[in-house]
């Protein structure tokens, strides 16, 4: 039994796992836009919201937390220096999963996983909702 044990396994065993995930993650920032397939994406969207999480905190420590993981200096030095600073105002989900086609050889399910690049506009939550009148209430009640 799998109790308390989060994440794919991916068909691969850990030490492979973690290099490609290494890999897509450094690919990921490189061109800001992949297409792998859909389970992928979704473990590669933990990653990369951690990494930008990294980017917007911005300091040394962070930095180095990153390149833990990112395999690249150049890449890093663009998170925190480009992508990062896009996503300060938004509190999460800086990535997208759209699906595609399922792939020809083996009818996987494939998606393409990319930066979101709409502003974030937060949700005023200090206005109350409008008061229902007798009119609407004595409709509903008929």
């Amino acid at each position: 039994m799998r109790h308390n044990k989060s994440g794919r396994r991916l068909g691969r065993k850990p030490d492979h796992r973690q290099h490609m995930m290494r890999n897509m993650v450094t690919s990921f920032f490189e061109n800001e836009k992949i297409t792998t397939t859909v389970t992928r994406a979704k473990e590669l969207r933990k990653l990369v919201d951690k990494m930008i999480t990294l980017g917007k905190r911005g300091d040394l420590h962070a930095r180095r937390q990153a390149l833990q993981v990112i395999t690249d200096q150049n890449v890093v030095a663009k998170l925190f220096d480009m992508v990062a600073p896009r996503f300060s105002e938004r509190p999460g989900g800086y990535t997208r999963i759209i699906r595609l086609v399922n792939r020809q050889g083996d009818n996987a399910p494939m998606a393409i996983i990319e930066l979101v690049e709409e502003g974030f506009v937060a949700k005023d939550t200090t206005t109350e909702p409008a008061p229902v009148s007798a009119e609407v209430s004595e409709v509903a009640t008929a």
